[in-house]
């Protein structure tokens, strides 16, 4: 029987390991999308939600985990708070799908690059935390990037400011109210909720969008609509396996890895432009990244 000392570190480096999984996969999904096509953002979307919601279903069945389910279910605290939290998975899902059929990958990685230093706002505005200097100095940064890159494209960069919000607002929330309920769970309370906005979302294309895709374009595409469920429980799953086995630390850190993957495929395989005030933006946020990693790696050492 192993000891615990020796338990440990091969449990740390399972964590990592799936972390690391989750975000690669993560990371890789705007080329899943756009492997979509002819399907536009709001179908991909829906079908996301539906497909999601069967697959979290067949989960729970599995695993024989519908208690969990019904128990949120008849909480009405937890059962409306799940619905804030899909709302807004929703708004962070529609705006990411739309920015990558759109081509502004690289726009919706600086939202996930920013992400964190929003999950430090909302700490000190909602939750009434007291910031550091340093990590004063790095959200400083971080506001000096997105001045800069909004005088650089003449508007704020909208794509990035709603994935960053929406998804600290969702943090927030799955953080404070969401800690006793696991993944698969939260995720079929979500979908479950917008389930009626999806069917009213592929009735619209239908009627007024030009007609659904799925099942017109092949028996491929007709898949990889169909695994869309997969893709989007399978690194949940991974992240939860994660969270349990490492410090949040570690997983705050293999965060970044998602981001820069989707930045990498938007310059240099999809060549979306950067020009030198982009740049300049962009090496602001990994500034205040890289300060306010170092400085937690230090403290979680003391």
């Amino acid at each position: 029987m192993a000891s615990s000392d020796e338990s440990r570190p091969s449990a740390s480096r399972v964590g990592v390991m799936l972390a690391v999984a989750a975000y690669l996969l993560w990371g890789v999904l705007p080329g899943y999308f756009l492997a979509l096509a002819p399907a536009n953002a709001f179908e991909v979307v829906a079908a996301r939600i539906l497909w999601s919601l069967i697959f979290c279903a067949v989960l729970l069945t599995v695993m024989h985990a519908w208690g969990a389910f019904w128990a949120v279910m008849r909480s009405r605290r937890a059962r409306w708070t799940f619905a804030l939290a899909g709302a807004l998975i929703y708004v962070n899902w529609q705006t990411y799908v739309l920015a990558t059929l759109t081509g502004h990958i690289v726009e919706g990685a600086l939202g996930y690059f920013i992400n964190p230093l929003v999950t430090i706002l909302l700490g000190v505005f909602v939750l009434h935390e007291r910031l550091r200097p340093v990590q004063w100095g790095a959200v400083g940064i971080g506001a000096a990037a997105v001045v800069v890159l909004t005088v650089e494209v003449g508007q704020l960069p909208w794509i990035s400011l709603i994935l960053a919000f929406s998804f600290g607002v969702y943090g927030l929330i799955k953080n404070r109210v969401g800690r006793n309920v696991d993944a698969v769970t939260g995720l079929t309370v979500e979908t479950l909720w917008l389930t009626p906005v999806a069917v009213a979302i592929l009735a619209i294309v239908q009627v007024f969008g030009g007609g659904l895709t799925f099942g017109t374009a092949g028996w491929g595409h007709a898949v990889l609509m169909m695994s869309l469920g997969v893709v989007t429980a399978i690194p949940l799953l991974l992240f939860a396996g994660a969270a349990r086995r490492v410090s949040l630390v570690t997983v705050g850190l293999t965060q970044y890895l998602a981001p820069i993957l989707q930045f990498l495929f938007g310059v240099f395989v999809m060549g979306e432009s950067m020009s030198v005030a982009r740049w300049v933006g962009f090496s602001l946020v990994w500034l205040s990244l890289l300060i306010i990693s170092v400085d937690v790696v230090r403290r979680s050492r003391h």
